[in-house]
């Protein structure tokens, strides 16, 4: 008898995380690397939010909280939405979870039988596919092209649906390409959802305050208040307010499906830290001005990043409207080699190549659905971008 679960065979391992934890092993060993493949603001949490949680811990808020959330921070989402979305809900449409990730596992291991298609507009997230395939699924991914943004279009999300079609799970702005989708462009995926009622949309709206330039950001059923029936918003502290390590995330949606979820939650890991709620509610209800310096900051790193890469040779790179992320094109080194006569014929080839001679720690495009590409992430110091660009710039002109 075998020990392990024959669902492993379904999943592989993050890449994100791998190249992670990689940087961190050659560190560890004494090597100079600069990791840019952690999607995570390196600002520390605001110091309100940092005293909300010594301050809960003091009054004896260290108990076990309840399985959806404490009632002041799911009140805390209600008026967030209110707010910021004009979307209207109650608590008990509010569910709080460990991080943004496990509400959408939540949703998905609620609401997925065999044979159930979720369509996954690619470059995506490397956890979606692996998490509908982990809750019995089938990953649908849809291809977009570098023309339109990398921004799915209204023909082929209609091409993509069959009668199997239970959710589009959808990210604006996008890791890992940091578009950002129009009002227009939603209302027109919009009307092709009006057409198919049996599909629901899960907006993973985590990078919501990372839009930059002119861009704005909406949700689904912002734009179509038809589809709150049929929506699951989600959301988070960890981006905007670096808060990654508070493993705070909340869903708004259908209070059947909320309840679904609930139910699951308490059968796995019950509710969230209690100190760490507490933290964002702060967040979400404290001072909010220091999100423009900090968006400001992130694209000074943007611009410098972009026009640094696209003098690079062989490689091109669009200007993202939101996240903390580049995707840029490697096509224009395939098939070329190191000194050291290692042929590049990938965009794995090339982020190993790269780690290996400039200590340089990326995420190749495979794993994130749309190849040959590679994210990076700017949400590092400006020093450290521009030491790692420079390396990139060097790697790049020694292929031959």
């Amino acid at each position: 008898m075998k020990m392990l679960s024959q669902t492993l065979d379904r999943i592989k391992p993050s890449a994100s995380n791998a190249a992670s934890q990689r940087a961190r092993d050659m560190k560890a060993q004494g090597m100079d690397v600069i990791a840019l493949s952690a999607g995570e603001p390196d600002f520390d949490t605001p110091e309100h939010v940092k005293q909300a949680a010594l301050q809960a811990m003091m009054q004896g808020e260290t108990k076990y909280p309840p399985i959806a959330g404490i009632p002041a921070l799911r009140e805390a989402v209600v008026a967030k939405f209110r707010n910021d979305n004009q979307l209207e809900y109650h608590s008990k449409q509010i569910i709080v979870s460990n991080g943004a990730k496990q509400i959408i596992s939540n949703a998905l291991m609620a609401t997925l039988n065999p044979g159930d298609e979720v369509i996954i507009p690619a470059p995506y997230w490397v956890s979606y596919p692996e998490m509908v395939s982990l809750c019995g699924g089938t990953p649908v991914t849809v291809a977009t092209q570098a023309e339109h943004g990398y921004k799915m279009t209204a023909q082929e999300l209609e091409q993509a649906i069959t009668p199997n079609t239970k959710w589009l799970l959808f990210n604006s702005p996008s890791n890992p390409s940091g578009a950002v989708y129009s009002w227009q462009e939603l209302r027109d995926l919009s009307d092709v959802l009006l057409r198919h009622p049996h599909v629901w949309v899960m907006a993973d709206d985590i990078y919501e305050k990372l839009v930059y330039d002119d861009s704005q950001f909406f949700t689904f059923p912002q734009v179509e208040p038809a589809l709150i029936e049929r929506s699951l918003v989600i959301n988070g502290v960890s981006k905007a307010y670096a808060m990654t390590g508070w493993r705070v995330g909340y869903g708004a949606g259908p209070a059947t499906l909320i309840k679904a979820m609930e139910t699951i939650q308490g059968q796995t890991t019950s509710g969230v830290s209690s100190i760490s709620q507490w933290a964002a509610v702060a967040a979400l209800t404290g001072p909010q001005e220091f999100l423009a310096e900090w968006c400001a900051s992130f694209v000074a790193r943007r611009n410098y990043v972009v026009a640094a890469l696209n003098d690079a040779p062989g490689l091109e790179c669009q200007t993202p409207q939101g996240a903390f992320y580049v995707y840029p094109s490697c096509a224009g080194l395939l098939n070329k080699a190191t000194p050291q006569g290692r042929v590049i014929r990938s965009d794995k080839d090339f982020t190993d190549a790269l780690l290996e001679s400039e200590g340089v720690a990326l995420v190749h495009g495979e794993a994130f659905g749309v190849a040959p590409n590679f994210r990076l992430s700017y949400a590092a110091s400006m020093a450290q971008l521009e030491d790692a660009c420079a390396r990139i710039q060097r790697f790049c002109r020694s292929l031959k």
